[in-house]
């Protein structure tokens, strides 16, 4: 089978979810982990509070993870990915709508895929270039490979802003596996030109059995595997089996 790969590496990083806001936390989840629930919400406190105000749980988490990786950092294009978004908005929306109650303008424009990456540059009067992305439960790894092209074309950096959480009561009946609450964020950059360095491979998927029995979403289950020891996690996914390994160069 044709196996195609993308190599890069993690120049800085950030973590986000409740009751774990330090590598040293997300290490001792990575070794042992526990379901996560919401409950505590992140501060946000790089952001100004009529914006902040705006944001759901699921836009804090991002908001929070894409101010402390980035920094002071300007005109870095960003790559937001969410496999499932603004879904509890949108199913408030939805009863507003069979119950003939009108839409409000301000709870659609918060409910869409890119509202965070939308706060995110207001918040910081960023011109920069953001994609908004969703895939299914391959949604990360094809987050890296838009945030992998976007290097390829000649920028410096990319920044990668992963989330989600769990799903309103009227679609938990669909869950592939336990979603739980999340954000993470990385500044990508060229392989050999950071710190940590990963290689994601992928293929069709054939006839193999699933990967492994984890029911973590993808995002969490890559950030069991970037806070852990582990050489390398496969996933199938979308289709597809994908590797994710730490490259030494």
């Amino acid at each position: 089978m044709v196996e195609s790969e993308v190599v890069f590496s993690i120049a800085r990083h950030a973590a986000w979810a409740p009751g774990l806001g330090s590598s040293q936390r997300w290490a001792e989840w990575a070794c042992a982990p526990w379901t996560l629930v919401p409950g505590e919400e992140p501060k946000v406190a790089a952001m100004p509070a009529m914006l902040r105000r705006r944001a759901g749980f699921l836009g804090r988490m991002a908001l929070e993870v894409a101010f402390e990786c980035l920094g002071e950092r300007r005109d870095v294009p960003t790559v937001f990915c969410s496999r499932h978004g603004e879904v509890a908005r949108a199913v408030e929306l939805l009863g507003d709508l069979a119950h003939g109650e009108p839409l409000s303008p301000t709870a659609f424009g918060l409910a869409v895929h890119n509202a965070s990456a939308g706060l995110f540059s207001i918040a910081r009067s960023d011109r920069a270039n953001h994609v908004a992305l969703a895939a299914g439960s391959a949604t990360i790894e094809h987050a890296v490979i838009d945030a992998c092209g976007q290097l390829a074309d000649g920028a410096p950096m990319v920044l990668l802003v992963a989330c989600d959480t769990v799903l309103p009561e009227p679609l938990r009946q669909f869950e592939d596996c336990d979603e739980q609450p999340f954000a993470f964020a990385w500044v990508m950059v060229s392989a050999g030109a950071g710190p940590d360095t990963l290689r994601l491979s992928w293929r069709a998927r054939g006839d193999h059995a699933d990967a492994g029995a984890s029911r973590l979403p993808g995002g969490l289950d890559l950030l069991r595997f970037q806070h852990g020891t582990q050489a390398s996690l496969v996933r199938d996914a979308g289709g597809k089996r994908w590797t994710w390994s730490r490259h030494a160069g």
